[in-house]
């Protein structure tokens, strides 16, 4: 908003669309080209864009900003804040996951002596990004993950079986916990 109020040239883009439930939302788009990011002459230079939405009350639903060094225009103004949304959305969801279901992610974090907290942190990325690849790969992941429920709750189930018994490999484990939940090739025939 700072960008606007200094007497750039700056734009405004007003549309009208069906937002949820079926309902009219007023979209005001507003940027500037070429706004420095700091104070002093060598600051560098980026390209503001905010979005409004407003219903037909004019209460505001949703306000954001973002900056990018794409040249910011009407024909791409709504994309650009359409992708800016999405990323959020992205980056919030995979910052829930990491913080309440099964990585404690900020419970971990500030103890021991210089890169203890680097080092649990990706510990923690490290099994976020490998399970996120077993759901994408292994069938018989998928199957034991849909039917025991939350992560949380498959964690504790693998943490109880590999207290008390040995497995010489993943597969059998997951045929193991198969057998056991009677699904895949242990399901009981109809």
């Amino acid at each position: 908003m700072q960008a606007l109020e200094s007497g750039r040239d700056s734009h405004v883009l007003n549309t009208r669309v069906k937002g949820k439930g079926n309902r009219w939302e007023h979209h005001e788009y507003q940027w500037v080209n070429g706004v420095p990011l700091t104070e002093g002459a060598d600051a560098l230079r980026v390209n503001w864009c905010q979005q409004t939405l407003t219903n037909d009350a004019g209460e505001i639903l949703y306000r954001n900003s973002w900056i990018t060094d794409w040249a910011i225009d009407a024909d791409n103004v709504a994309g650009l804040a359409s992708s800016g949304r999405a990323r959020w959305k992205i980056e919030n969801e995979n910052n829930n996951v990491l913080k309440n279901h099964g990585y404690h992610l900020e419970h971990n974090f500030g103890h021991g002596k210089e890169h203890l907290a680097s080092l649990l942190a990706t510990m923690n990325l490290l099994a976020f990004g490998l399970h996120t690849l077993l759901e994408l790969t292994d069938e018989n992941y998928r199957l034991i993950r849909n039917k025991v429920g939350a992560r949380r709750r498959f964690f504790q189930h693998l943490e109880a079986l590999t207290t008390y018994l040995y497995f010489e490999s993943w597969e059998r484990l997951m045929d193991f916990m198969m057998r056991g939940l009677e699904i895949g090739p242990y399901a009981p025939k109809s």
